[in-house]
């Protein structure tokens, strides 16, 4: 099965690896009818958000991005540009949705500081990976023992409330939201060779 825990030293001794399919930035209502039309072709999606980070005591920023991804593109919802409009609304509340991602419990108080909004269909993996025993809960972590190789974290702390996202900041938030996915699937596989 997968190992419980892994350190520093190993991870980066792995492989960087990171989203390689289309990221499609979504900032205008016309675009998000658009993503809304794909996205629902699809029943299991990887999920994410980024945050502009706070360097004053106190201060609090709202969430500035959604990211939803399958294996071929991500979707990148500039919320703090166009909100959280009704079509994106359903979809988080949309159980028929599996939505998979890390740490959910605070992006959902997050975005409910954006909007009233009751979550369904959302799967968190540092819940999901104790069935598997495994002790590490990072995202970093998790993609580590499950898939093998590591992500880079560098574009954590930039400005996600920026004008234009940079490629960088496009590639690290997709791959957030692709990994999420990634486990699950392998996870779930695992579990059938094992049955």
């Amino acid at each position: 099965m997968f190992r419980h825990v892994i350190d520093k030293d190993e991870i980066n001794k792995l492989k960087v690896r990171h989203f390689e399919g289309e990221i499609k930035v979504v900032d205008s209502m016309d675009a998000i009818h658009e993503a809304m039309k794909e996205i629902r072709k699809f029943h299991a999606l990887g999920f994410d958000t980024e945050t502009k980070p706070v360097f004053k005591k106190g201060k609090k920023h709202n969430i500035s991005l959604i990211q939803i991804s399958n294996h071929e593109v991500a979707w990148l919802f500039r919320v703090n540009i166009t909100g959280i409009p009704d079509a994106l609304k359903r979809l988080l509340e949309d159980e028929a949705y599996l939505k998979i991602g890390v740490s959910l419990h605070d992006d959902m108080l997050r975005l409910r500081r954006l909007i009233d909004f009751s979550p369904n269909g959302f799967l968190d993996l540092q819940k999901y990976t104790e069935a598997f025993q495994i002790e590490s809960k990072s995202l970093k972590k998790l993609v580590a023992i499950v898939l093998g190789f590591k992500i880079s974290k560098s574009q954590q702390m930039s400005n996600w409330e920026a004008d234009v996202l940079t490629e960088q900041q496009q590639r690290y938030a997709a791959t957030d939201a692709w990994v999420s996915l990634k486990i699950y699937e392998k996870l779930r596989s695992s579990l059938n060779q094992y049955q």
